[in-house]
């Protein structure tokens, strides 16, 4: 019996251990290695499934040189699939073939037929087979040229290789993919404090005035709108503006300092509205094309039902008393962490995931989680894998800015999104780099990385000394380089007055309610809109993150393409990331690229300006301004 390996299966995440990630409808590529001693020709398939489901599907592989074989597969269900590859000898393939051979050598052929009639009629005789009947005739009737015309591929030779006895047959491992709904895998992101979303500045907003802000937010072209905590705010070392411990009796608070008399996580700060408000707002976004995103931080104000209920879910100090969230050099007093070191966690367990599953209960399929590095990897794989085997529609987005390594974890325990360090690239190499990184195999397996170009916590120096023109060029690079992006609200603004000397807001949203006029002089809201419409035009924006740097002579224009895996569609990025001055580059399309775009065509949309650009060849010089001119969006025209 001849052995056959079957190796180097992909998509594989930690040999296995973990689920590759893909998107519901999408294509997904199965590569792996089959080896086997001597010359018979092998056949391959994958074999798939839900794992809900009994019945497997099958899908072929084909050869592509040096023992590597390719196919793919198209799940059409959300959740967890399994998928096998099986390979064994084409004995049928591999004894025309030979006969052949032996046939334009001039050797006489006659027991190669007769072996090969053989095997058609013992595969006959377990099923029927129309094709092979017809098949086993020709060869009886004229046998080399039966021979000779027989083709593997064809539906007479597809119909005898199904037929035949799998000899040899051999499997990989079960390998997992976790298809996740197309909003995992391409969505732009709007972030907002709704307390500050009221047009009366003598009190805060609520969830009627986010409604009301809809339609404005759409007009952008966001599709998730996504509200930070909106749970009770806690009373005891609230901080004041800035995060000062002087607090006035209208500070608010911060909103992630959650929990008081009235409740904790499942409770809705009542200075928002009312159940029937949440579920209003959700209707609402929903029926003009939005899902709601909801920010859940599992941390506790000193006033959180669970320090007075579940005091052992808290770090203790040597005098009793429960120790306040810390990163050195900064105290936040106003926030307990939660103790997941203890001798039995699952209690805690089990009520964090029950936070989750009350908002789930409550139409929320979307969840920011405020940094989930610092919980323990085991609990997220235990609480995402249960919740998705129950509601595989959810997606998680980590908001961890963290080790590398770290934030890979985190997806592999089952997180479908990942906050980046896009923030801090601005360099021509420090953007290529990091984004080479984030496009290798390795990672779009299973890392999906989420660009935010601002955040409540981070006002990137860039933004501060660039102004307007950096706010556009920052935008035109989150929403074309990533399939998901976002930005915080006051971002179509220009907002970008600092913490002196630091990456942060002065007089801080976190800590205030503010009242914004949203259509100021100034504002950057078309050019979002604009690149929001092109995300959703053209398909080459979509799928995994897939990007190739191309040649660029000048550092401070950076030249990319942008290809969705899934259809092949590309498109073409060149943006001057000096939003001081005007530059010219000569870029360049490697050949092996330009041979599938301008053999077909010179001209291209630029969807950015709206014109059209017809190029001289693979290499051509490219003027580019900051502010609306700043960037080029090429589209081949079909």
């Amino acid at each position: 019996m001849q052995e056959i390996l079957v190796e180097n299966v992909s998509p594989s995440v930690g040999q296995g251990e973990y689920p590759a990630r893909a998107i519901v409808g999408d294509a997904i590529s199965i590569g792996c290695d089959i080896v086997c001693h001597g010359t018979s020709i092998l056949d391959a398939r994958i074999r798939y499934r839900h794992i809900k489901e009994r019945n497997w599907r099958y899908a072929d592989l084909r050869l592509i040189d040096n023992d590597a074989w390719i196919g793919e597969i198209k799940p059409e269900k959300i959740g967890m699939h399994k998928f096998v590859v099986e390979a064994w000898i084409d004995t049928v393939s591999s004894q025309f073939r030979d006969a052949r051979k032996w046939l334009e050598a001039g050797e006489d052929i006659s027991n190669d037929v007769l072996a090969i009639k053989s095997n058609l009629e013992i595969s006959l005789r377990a099923q029927t087979g129309k094709l092979v009947s017809n098949l086993i005739s020709d060869i009886e009737k004229n046998p080399g040229n039966t021979v000779l015309l027989f083709d593997r591929d064809s539906p007479t030779g597809r119909e005898a290789r199904s037929l035949q006895e799998k000899k040899g047959f051999s499997e990989s491992d079960e390998f997992l993919v976790s298809v996740d709904p197309r909003i995992a895998g391409f969505a732009s992101w709007y972030e907002l404090f709704p307390r500050s979303q009221g047009s009366d500045p003598s009190k805060p907003g609520t969830l009627k005035d986010c409604i009301e802000r809809l339609p404005d937010i759409r007009e952008m072209g966001f599709n998730v709108l996504y509200l930070t905590p909106i749970f009770p705010i806690g009373e005891t070392n609230r901080v004041g503006r800035n995060g000062s411990r002087s607090v006035k009796r209208d500070d608010p608070g911060s909103p992630w300092a959650i929990g008081n008399h009235l409740g904790g996580h499942k409770t809705l700060n009542p200075e928002l509205g009312t159940m029937q408000d949440f579920s209003d707002l959700l209707a609402a976004a929903r029926s003009i094309g939005m899902d709601v995103a909801l920010d859940m931080a599992f941390q506790c104000s000193p006033d959180h039902p669970y320090v007075r209920e579940h005091p052992e879910w808290f770090n203790h100090r040597p005098d009793g008393t429960i120790r306040y969230a810390e990163n050195p050099p900064k105290k936040y007093y106003d926030i307990y962490p939660l103790n997941f070191d203890i001798p039995d966690p699952m209690p805690l367990w089990r009520e964090l995931r029950s936070v989750f599953e009350f908002w789930i209960e409550h139409g929320i399929k979307l969840f920011r989680v405020d940094n989930p590095h610092t919980k323990p990897l085991d609990f997220w794989n235990w609480c995402l894998t249960s919740l998705k085997r129950k509601h595989p529609d959810t997606v998680f987005l980590a908001e961890a800015f963290t080790r590398p390594k770290l934030m890979y974890g985190l997806s592999k325990a089952g997180f479908n999104e990942s906050y980046t360090y896009f923030t801090w690239r601005n360099y021509d190499y420090e953007i290529r780099d990091y984004i080479t990184e984030l496009s290798s195999m390795q990672l779009r397996d299973f890392f999906r990385p989420m660009f935010f170009a601002n955040t409540p916590d981070i006002l990137p120096y860039v933004l501060q000394h660039g102004g307007r023109n950096a706010f556009i060029m920052r935008a035109v690079l989150a929403a074309t380089l990533s399939p998901l992006w976002g930005i915080y609200s006051g971002y179509e603004l220009c907002e970008n007055i600092p913490v002196p000397d630091k990456e942060e807001y002065l007089n801080s949203e976190k800590y205030e309610i503010k009242k914004r006029d949203w259509k100021a002089s100034g504002n950057i809201r078309d050019i979002i809109a604009r690149l929001n419409a092109i995300r959703e035009e053209y398909d080459a924006f979509r799928g995994s993150m897939d990007v190739t740097f191309l040649g660029s002579s000048n550092p401070n224009i950076l030249f990319y393409m942008r290809r969705n895996p899934s259809s092949g569609s590309r498109a073409f990025v060149a943006v001057n990331i000096n939003p001081f001055e005007e530059h010219t580059s000569r870029l360049s399309i490697p050949s092996s690229i330009a041979s599938g775009i301008l053999d077909n065509t010179q001209v291209f949309q630029d969807a950015f300006l709206g014109t059209r650009i017809s190029l001289p060849g693979r290499e051509f010089n490219l003027t580019l301004t900051p502010g609306r001119k700043s960037a080029a969006i090429l589209i081949p025209e079909v």
